[in-house]
């Protein structure tokens, strides 16, 4: 048996000793939401801005883990993204004035050597014609001649590369990187600005377990509050009151040192019994079944109450 389960029979054991024969009571403890706040990363504690016990408003500093570790990898991935900004830029805007110019002129200068050398391949073939050459002069001209025209076709066709511009995968591939070394800067400025945990919610500083200068784990509770608002009661409905009860059941809570009965309606009901599953008792140990409850207190002033007080509930007649 865990030890959930052993709790939860305590509380109902303790609930009908103290109640007697009045089953319409139900006694629990006086509860406000827990906020636990972790560890972003295993990094020192380098300042605690508050004590336990202490009230604190919503945003407010509770402890600063050392960011230097963090800024560095966030500096990192700044150089990174504005590499990746500028590279998409370049890729985008295209080639350069200067570049085109220089590679029009080289096409100029290809098709001026491809017309001497053409020009030069049919002198010298007439003169091979006329026996006054050998054929092999005529072979190597026109060898110059085929590489001259090459050359031409090349210097045109750089040319028009430059003219059309990037193509648009490769804009787009660019495009696909920046935004995620972008991406990857906003991760990690999140997580530089969770090195500063603040209270996410108005409330009571309940434990800080760790102290200045210790590394706790990442993922490990740095801090713990006690949420602000409305109080509620926390309870085991026996099983043969199960029935009755349902979000929205009117209540009445009393608690030591006052002498007035609270507001209060169930707000929630688990779906499942505290202990054993019910399908494995008889009729008579289905009735030692319970569920846990909480009961919200209504009444504004009853965020005044303090957490952790012992409780009695009645709850409003159920069907």
């Amino acid at each position: 048996m865990t030890i959930g389960r052993r709790a939860a029979i305590a509380t109902v054991a303790l609930t009908v000793a103290a109640c007697g024969d009045d089953a319409s009571v139900l006694l629990g403890t006086l509860e406000r939401d827990r906020v636990e706040l972790v560890a972003e990363a295993q990094e020192p504690i380098v300042e605690v801005a508050v004590r336990e016990g202490e009230a604190v408003a919503a945003q407010a500093l509770l402890l600063r883990l050392d960011p230097a570790a963090a800024s560095a990898r966030l500096a990192q991935a700044r150089s990174a993204a504005l590499q990746a900004e500028r590279r998409h830029d370049e890729l985008a805007a295209g080639a350069r004035r200067e570049v085109v110019r220089e590679a029009r002129a080289m096409q100029d200068g290809a098709a001026a050597r491809a017309a001497a050398e053409a020009k030069e391949f049919t002198r010298i073939e007439k003169l091979v014609a006329d026996g006054m050459l050998p054929a092999s002069a005529l072979d190597r001209q026109r060898a110059l001649a085929d590489g001259a025209a090459a050359e031409l076709a090349a210097a045109r066709e750089r040319l028009l590369e430059l003219e059309r511009g990037t193509r648009a995968e490769v804009v787009e591939q660019a495009a696909a990187a920046l935004a995620a070394a972008r991406a990857q800067v906003a991760e990690l400025e999140l997580s530089l600005e969770r090195h500063a945990v603040r209270a996410p919610r108005a409330g009571v500083v309940d434990a800080l377990p760790y102290e200045l200068g210790e590394r706790p784990p990442k993922g490990a509770p740095v801090a713990v509050l006690l949420a602000d608002g409305r109080p509620y009661a926390r309870v085991f409905i026996p099983e043969p009151r199960r029935v009755g009860v349902a979000a929205g059941t009117r209540a009445t809570v009393r608690l030591d040192g006052s002498d007035r009965d609270w507001q209060a309606e169930v707000r929630y009901v688990s779906s499942e019994a505290a202990f054993t599953p019910y399908y494995a008792l008889n009729e008579r140990e289905r009735g030692r079944l319970s569920f846990l409850a909480e009961v919200v207190l209504t009444e504004p002033d009853a965020a005044t109450l303090p957490a952790g007080m012992p409780v009695e509930v009645r709850l409003a007649a159920g069907p």
